[in-house]
């Protein structure tokens, strides 16, 4: 019986020739992350366990979702994880100011590559899938153990195959790939599951349109998302230093739970509604209906703070200004990412349209800092989750989109179709960082 990628990577970590779904393995793992929320609780437990990581190169403590530090708590947090990564001596140590959102920072130093088994003390740790690793969040009692132990338990998950063909029409990305299938299957319609995408369409997305709708997998219930290893992966990998990386490719006779035809050519910018990823409407569909007016913009995240997230929206901004009434919160992934807006013109765009252009942090995504909401109010984000009180007062309501949406409406001030927006510029990219 022939294996997925998802299954032989799992396979060769927990050292057997084959696994099948619904498997219990123990799988050694390549690297193990936590964050300024979940590494703190980790901390007692690794002190219970001996106190110490198994490898120094393989565990990594990023401080990204309340930093720059937004009071004493945060800061308390941020300093646990930096004083234990000093104490344990570990090689890549983050600090704010010097790294970025996690999702992003890790594949930008080449910490995570194909062929790897990786977990991460975050949902959205399933970002990686991308460069054709598995990875995958977990609890904070499993990231304590992995960290002491280097290894973890998991149950082999069967998978469902999305087959990607046609290309996609100006204005429309990967977020509005994902968007569109989350809508079509549901936000438990790949519960855990593995999301592995295959099929010409695959050359069609640049890397970061893959990362973004790996990173959304977890929306759909999946236990990962995962693309084969081509070209651009291979080069990206290679930019970001990388050198030694293992390909794993799904067998011809690889059992799926039900193959998924996705017709890239088909899919129109999409927005989700609130209070699912999954509720999922085409912009032609909202452009039939009543205006909804915004009070908030959020361009940024882990999902869409890359170099091209930001080329993009930057593109239909330039030239025009925020809507009357709205506050629009542009975030940069990383410091990288942040000098390469600054190089190339971005910041002057966005801070002349009248947008705030802030630190790299996870703030306003998860409510934390920099774009809570009020009773209330309706924010159009680039992000990931629109639960019930994700960003603020449970009675906000939150629409996510792509950043050239994002866009849109920030000129608009209602929910537009960037297609609409007097001299927006459409660029596409396949380049790497």
């Amino acid at each position: 019986m022939g294996m997925t990628m998802t299954q032989k990577i799992l396979a060769a970590h927990a050292g057997l020739e084959s696994c099948k779904a619904g498997d219990l393995i123990e799988a050694k793992l390549d690297l193990v992350m936590a964050n300024d929320i979940t590494g703190p609780m980790a901390l007692p437990i690794i002190q219970q366990m001996g106190g110490h990581v198994f490898d120094k190169d393989k565990v990594v403590f990023v401080p990204d979702h309340f930093t720059p530090n937004k009071d004493i708590k945060s800061a308390e947090n941020s300093k646990a994880i930096l004083d234990f990564s000093i104490q344990e001596k570990l090689t890549h140590k983050m600090v704010q100011g010097k790294c970025g959102v996690e999702h992003a920072i890790l594949p930008e130093r080449g910490l995570v590559y194909a062929g790897q088994c990786v977990i991460g003390a975050d949902s959205h740790t399933c970002t990686y899938g991308a460069l054709g690793a598995f990875s995958t969040g977990v609890g904070t009692t499993d990231i304590a153990a992995g960290m002491a132990t280097g290894i973890a338990w998991f149950k082999v998950p069967s998978a469902l195959q999305f087959y990607l063909h046609g290309k996609l029409n100006p204005y429309v990305s990967g977020k509005d790939v994902i968007l569109h299938i989350i809508g079509k299957i549901g936000v438990d319609g790949a519960l855990y599951k593995s999301m592995e995408f295959a099929g010409p369409g695959v050359s069609e997305l640049s890397m970061d349109d893959r990362f973004t709708i790996c990173n959304m997998a977890i929306e759909a219930g999946a236990k990962n998302g995962i693309f084969p290893v081509d070209q651009n992966a291979i080069d990206y990998m290679e930019n970001a230093g990388v050198k030694d990386y293992t390909i794993y490719e799904a067998d011809k006779d690889a059992t799926y739970e039900s193959i998924i035809d996705i017709d890239l050519s088909e899919i129109r910018p999409t927005v989700a509604f609130p209070h699912l990823p999954g509720n999922a409407h085409t912009i032609d569909e909202i452009e039939a209906e009543e205006p909804i007016y915004v009070d908030q913009v959020v361009i940024g995240s882990c999902t869409n703070g890359r170099i091209s997230d930001l080329r993009k929206a930057a593109a239909i901004l330039k030239g025009h200004t925020v809507s009357e009434n709205v506050r629009v919160m542009v975030v940069p992934a990383t410091q990288k990412i942040f000098l390469q807006c600054v190089h190339e013109g971005l910041v002057d765009i966005f801070v002349n349209a009248g947008c705030a252009f802030n630190t790299p942090s996870c703030g306003p995504c998860m409510g934390g800092h920099m774009g809570v909401m009020a009773n209330g109010e309706k924010c159009l984000s680039t992000t990931n989750r629109n639960f019930v009180g994700r960003m603020g007062d449970t009675k906000s309501l939150i629409y996510l989109a792509s950043p050239e949406i994002a866009a849109a409406t920030a000129i608009k001030g209602y929910i537009a179709n960037p297609e609409h927006i007097k001299g927006a510029n459409y660029i596409k990219f396949k380049y790497f960082l």
